[in-house]
C-alpha cells in the first residue's frame, strides 16, 4: 500500500485537528477550515474507510464536525474544565447536565444574559427536581438554601458555559472567569445551527438505554455508525471459511471490526499494546498502520510489545507532555526517569509501582533541594497522585483498579522504556554560580 495514496497531505493538518476536537471551525481556524472544505470527499472517504468514522460538513454552522466512535471508550477519559491558571479537571455530572439544559435554553432565546440563563435553568430544575429527573439547583440564598450553595451552583454553570465555550457552541463577551469571580453578569450568545450540530448519535430514549447495562451504553450510542459490529457477539469465534457466504461474511465483519479498534485506538491514545490487538501482529496489519499514521503526519516509534503515538505538531492531541514547568510535571518527568531505570521482573514485565515508592522518590528529592515544590509542604502524596495521572494521560502508566488494592497503584507500560530524560544547563553569564551536578528541578534546566 502506498503511503501518498491515503490522503492528501494538504489535508493532514486538519484530519489531525478533528481527530484531537472533533471539530474545525471556521472562526478558529479558518485555513485548516477551508481547506478541508475543499477536500471534504477524499476526507470524509479516509475517515470512512480507515477507520469507520462520519465526516460532517455544515456550512450554514461553519463547522466541520468528526463523529468518533470507539466500543473502547477510555474510562478515564472525558470533558475537561479550563479554569484560568489552574490544570484542566474533569467535569463533574451536575455540570454535564447543565450544558445541556444551558443549550435548551439557548434554542429557545439564542441571546441570554447570564444571570437570566441562570434562573431559567433553576426554574427547570426546580419543576423536576421533585421527581429526581433533574438535580437540585436553587441559585438564591435564604429558605434553606445558604449562601454558600447559591455561590457553588452558579460556579457549576459557568463551569458548563466554560465547556461550551470550548467547543465554540456559545460566545461570551467577557471572560467567564471574572464573570464567576465577581458576581457580575455576561452576556450569552449562540446559534441554532451550532446547536443542532451538538447532536452525535440516535436519542438516548430511542435507544432504551435505560434498559441495557452501563457496559452497553457505548455500543448503543455507536449503533448509527457501526450497525454491522453490534450485530456480532463478543465471544464468536472466527468461522470456518468452508461453511458458505454466510460465514465469510461474517468473517470479513470480524476482520473489519478488528482493523477500526486497533486503527482507533492508534490515532486516538497515546500508546497501544499491540500483544493486546492481534491485528498489529500481522504483517497486513502493522503495513496499514504505519500507512495511516503516515497519512496522517503522526510519528509512531514500534517495539514488539508496544507502539507510542505522537504529533510533533501538537495538532493531533490534547497532550502537551513532556512541555511545561510546574511543579507537576516535574514530578511526573522525575518518576518516568526513575521507572525507566527500575529492574524489570524475571519474566521481563514491569513492576507495579506504589503510591509509597512514589513518596519516596519525591522525599529523596526534597533532602536534597528542600525548597522544590513547596506549595505542597507536607502533602507528598498528592503531589504523587498528580505525577502519576499525569503519566497515565500520557500512556505511561495504568492505573490498577481501586477495588483491588486499598492504596492507589500503577503498572508502568513499556512505554517508560522508550523514554530518555536528559538534562542541559544553558550557558549564561551565571552558569559559573550554578551547581556542579544538574538536577532535573533547577530553574535554568531544560528537557532535550
Amino acid at each position: 500500500m502506498r503511503h501518498d495514496t491515503l490522503l492528501h497531505p494538504d489535508l493532514a493538518e486538519g484530519a489531525r485537528v478533528l481527530i484531537a476536537q472533533g471539530r474545525l471551525l471556521a472562526e478558529r481556524e479558518p485555513e485548516l477550515y477551508r481547506s478541508a472544505s475543499r477536500g471534504r470527499a477524499e476526507l470524509a472517504r479516509f475517515f470512512h474507510t480507515e477507520l469507520g468514522w462520519t465526516l460532517e460538513v455544515l456550512e450554514a454552522a461553519d463547522l466541520i464536525r468528526l463523529h468518533k466512535r470507539r466500543e473502547d471508550v477510555p474510562g478515564a477519559r472525558g470533558l475537561r474544565i479550563r479554569r484560568e491558571g489552574q490544570d484542566p479537571v474533569p467535569a463533574s455530572q451536575l455540570v454535564l447536565v447543565l450544558s445541556a439544559l444551558a443549550c435548551e435554553q439557548l434554542w429557545r432565546r439564542p441571546r441570554m444574559t447570564l444571570n437570566d440563563l441562570l434562573q431559567s435553568v433553576a426554574q427547570v430544575c426546580a419543576t423536576d427536581s421533585e421527581s429526581n429527573l433533574l438535580p437540585r439547583f436553587p441559585v438564591v440564598p435564604g429558605d434553606g438554601v445558604s449562601k454558600q450553595e447559591a455561590h457553588r451552583n452558579r460556579h457549576s454553570l459557568v463551569d458548563a458555559l466554560r465547556l461550551l465555550q470550548a467547543d465554540g457552541t456559545i460566545a461570551v463577551d467577557r471572560s467567564l472567569d471574572q464573570a464567576a469571580g465577581d458576581g457580575g453578569d455576561a452576556v450569552v450568545s449562540s446559534s441554532r445551527d451550532r446547536l443542532t450540530a451538538k447532536f452525535s448519535s440516535l436519542s438516548p430514549s430511542l435507544l432504551n438505554l435505560a434498559q441495557l447495562p452501563p457496559r452497553r451504553h457505548a455500543r448503543a450510542l455507536a449503533t448509527d455508525r457501526i450497525t454491522e459490529d453490534d450485530e456480532l457477539p463478543d465471544d464468536q469465534d472466527e468461522p470456518d471459511l468452508a461453511e458458505g457466504p454466510e460465514a465469510r461474511r461474517a468473517a470479513r465483519s470480524e476482520t473489519t471490526r478488528r482493523r477500526l479498534r486497533a486503527m482507533r485506538r492508534l490515532v486516538d491514545d497515546p500508546g497501544v499494546d499491540p500483544v493486546a490487538d492481534d491485528y498489529l501482529q500481522s504483517t497486513t496489519g502493522r503495513s496499514r498502520a504505519l500507512s495511516v499514521l503516515h497519512a496522517l503526519g503522526l510519528v509512531a516509534t514500534v517495539r514488539h510489545d508496544w507502539w507510542q503515538v505522537s504529533d510533533p505538531s501538537q495538532l493531533g492531541s490534547t497532550l502537551d507532555f513532556p512541555n511545561g514547568r510546574r511543579n507537576e510535571r516535574q514530578a511526573a518527568l522525575a518518576l518516568l526517569r526513575h521507572l525507566s531505570t527500575r529492574d524489570p521482573t524475571l519474566d521481563g514485565r514491569e513492576r507495579v509501582v506504589a503510591i509509597e515508592e512514589i513518596v519516596t522518590l519525591f522525599e529523596q528529592v526534597r533532602e536534597d533541594l528542600p525548597r522544590w515544590a513547596a506549595a505542597y509542604g507536607g502533602q507528598l502524596r498528592a503531589l504523587a497522585k498528580a505525577a502519576a495521572n499525569g503519566l497515565v494521560d500520557a500512556g505511561f502508566l495504568v492505573a490498577e483498579p481501586a477495588d483491588d488494592v486499598p492504596e492507589p497503584r500503577w503498572r508502568p507500560t513499556p512505554a517508560v522504556r522508550m523514554w530518555r530524560v536528559r538534562l542541559h544547563t544553558a550557558s549564561g553569564a551565571n552558569s559559573e554560580h550554578r551547581a556542579v551536578t544538574p538536577t532535573l528541578f533547577d530553574a535554568p534546566e531544560g528537557i532535550a
